[in-house]
Parts: C-alpha cells; structure tokens; sequence
C-alpha cells in the first residue's frame, strides 16, 4: 500500500498531461506550495474551494505520556494544521468505490 506522494512524483503526472517543462511545472508547484502556507501563517485559514480547508490551531502545552514506560513529558506549545475536506471531496472519494 502506497502512503507516500513525491513532489517530483506530482511534477511527472502534470508533464505527462500538459506537456510544460518539468522546472516551469516544478516551479509553479513550489509557488503554490509557498502562498498556502503564507496565507495559512497570515489568515489562520485557507479554504480550497471544492476540496477543503486547512486551518491553523494553537495548542496550549501539556503532559503527556509515554506508553510504554510510563514516563512523563512535557509536550510543548505549538501550532498545527488541521484539514477538513469539502463536501464535494467527500462525494468523489465515496462515488469511486
């Protein structure tokens, strides 16, 4: 089973369709790449129309646990990003299967 995508792997599959040099593709991928995470650090949130949102959440620091020997950290403060998927994603997934 496959878990990973490579951008070189995403750079093939939009050569293979339209046929633009690979470092026009390459560069354009990285520009977009750049302006989500931009605006992800700007607005806090980035909706994708017809395939999702990505929003950024502060968590507070906590303890946390290791489940194996039981040992006690301190997990410290940061940000993630959280994605949620549009209705019209959730539709495709689920009409291909």
């Amino acid at each position: 089973m496959r878990t990973n995508l490579t951008k070189k792997e995403i750079v093939n599959s939009i050569y293979m369709q339209l046929g633009f040099s690979k470092n026009i593709i390459e560069n354009l991928l990285e520009d977009f790449l750049t302006i989500l995470l931009n605006e992800l650090i700007k607005n806090k949130k980035v909706k994708i129309p017809n395939f999702g949102t990505f929003t950024l959440r502060y968590k507070k620091s906590r303890i946390g646990r290791n489940p194996k020997t039981l040992e006690k950290k301190i997990i410290s403060e940061r940000n993630v990003v959280l994605f949620k998927p549009s209705n019209e994603l959730k539709k495709m997934i689920n009409s291909n299967e």
